[in-house]
């Protein structure tokens, strides 16, 4: 069982039709009571960092999800979800994260290319992995997006090209995250969803 966190940010119901759609049973919830009985984890996300983290611990669900990723499940985040696994976002003021993952949160800078990066962009494979598994360099996902993470080069499983090197896809141990929205990547975001659900 795949858990969707529901704390009032994130394309909820397009992640489930992804999931529905590779016959694995999920919920959208925001009850900890819920959450806690699945295997798996997702926190999606669409929107700004402090309005994020924000709604996460005014519904508790920031020491949630803190908690369940020291049990070892595996935990996604998706786009602005992704984004509240690091330390720290600079995007509209300063905001504590998640702290899963080392790294901050800053703004896209870029001199020739529009922001927000939004579009089709392919992957560069870095650092593989098991949600990296059967990817290619030649394979195109979907972002929508204007602020990136930075982070060492160890927790980078992919990259995307937008005149600067973009983190696509990362990790730490149990807990990844995808810049992207791979239920909107036709079927490569369906091998990652698989991927993922694989772990």
């Amino acid at each position: 069982m795949i858990g969707i966190i529901d704390y009032g940010v994130g394309n909820l119901h397009s992640v489930k039709n992804a999931l529905d759609y590779l016959k694995c049973e999920c919920i959208i919830s925001s009850k900890i009571d819920d959450l806690s009985k699945c295997d798996k984890l997702i926190l999606p996300g669409v929107g700004a960092f402090g309005d994020g983290i924000k709604l996460l611990e005014e519904k508790g669900l920031d020491l949630f999800v803190k908690d369940f990723a020291l049990t070892g499940k595996p935990l996604l985040g998706i786009c602005l979800g992704m984004q509240l696994l690091f330390e720290k976002s600079y995007e509209k003021g300063e905001h504590e994260g998640l702290s899963l993952i080392p790294g901050t949160i800053n703004k896209i800078i870029v001199s020739d290319l529009k922001v927000p990066h939004m579009g089709w962009n392919c992957l560069s494979i870095n650092n593989e992995n098991l949600l990296t598994n059967g990817l290619s360099d030649l394979d195109y996902v979907y972002f929508v997006h204007s602020y990136m993470a930075f982070t060492e080069e160890k927790y980078i499983n992919a990259y995307t090209d937008y005149q600067i090197k973009i983190p696509a896809m990362v990790s730490n141990g149990n807990i990844y995250g995808c810049q992207f929205h791979p239920e909107k990547s036709d079927e490569i975001g369906m091998k990652i969803l698989r991927n993922f659900i694989d772990l």
